[in-house]
């Protein structure tokens, strides 16, 4: 897991696929119980994830992501809501967002912390602002491993799509960079990143436009004290 510290009251970690108890391709940290992975091997992985961060597995709380811009307030154990961003100002629940190519988000500002899961539709659409705007404050921000601009060729749609809403640097050739675009959509917060890309890193995460659809799932997890 690669940890972030941006100070207490917070443990925050981006998992990657070593360390869990899943075979083949979900091999071995899958988060995803909404793959092809024994059910039983994603739910103990989950366990060791909320484990590395000093979290109840039990108050876990989910989205059911969809792609959009909803932003859900959390509720300890919740699962099947849709929406694709979590926060909560309480202590001891713990919140996580799931990707195998989409952004992974994280904010902070010192009294919440909120999660989120941004592909290229829920990003272009505005969920990381919507998250922002809702715990507010001062916010600090740390962008999670994603599909990076070496490997996310994307049509002519999109690349128009993007210029028009984040200016032509996000695009790079026939290329989408998903970390610039998501810095510029967190404008006005302090931005860290984690620049390293799903698709080219096999032995440390998961990805669907690598290994297409029979794939697990990393994310971000984070709690608060």
């Amino acid at each position: 897991m690669i940890r972030w510290d941006p100070g207490d009251p917070y443990e925050i970690a981006f998992t990657t696929r070593v360390g869990g108890v899943s075979e083949g391709p979900f091999e071995s940290l899958n988060l995803g119980l909404k793959t092809d992975d024994d059910p039983a091997r994603a739910t103990e992985n989950r366990r060791r994830a909320c484990a590395a961060v000093g979290a109840e597995p039990g108050r876990l709380a989910l989205n059911y992501q969809v792609h959009g811009t909803t932003v859900n307030r959390a509720v300890a154990g919740s699962r099947g809501v849709h929406g694709d961003a979590l926060w909560t100002d309480e202590p001891d629940t713990p919140i996580a967002a799931l990707s195998a190519d989409c952004l992974a988000i994280v904010l902070v500002n010192g009294a919440s912390v909120a999660v989120v899961h941004a592909g290229w539709r829920g990003l272009l659409a505005g969920v990381v602002e919507n998250a922002v705007a809702a715990i507010g404050g001062e916010v600090a921000a740390m962008i999670g491993p994603a599909i990076g601009p070496c490997c996310y060729e994307v049509g002519d749609d999109v690349r128009g799509l993007y210029r028009a809403r984040f200016g032509g640097e996000v695009v790079v050739g026939t290329h989408l960079d998903l970390w610039r675009a998501a810095e510029l959509a967190l404008d006005g917060c302090a931005v860290e990143r984690l620049d390293l890309c799903t698709s080219c890193n096999p032995e440390l995460f998961f990805s669907h436009r690598r290994d297409g659809a029979r794939t697990g799932r990393q994310g971000v997890i984070a709690v608060k004290r």
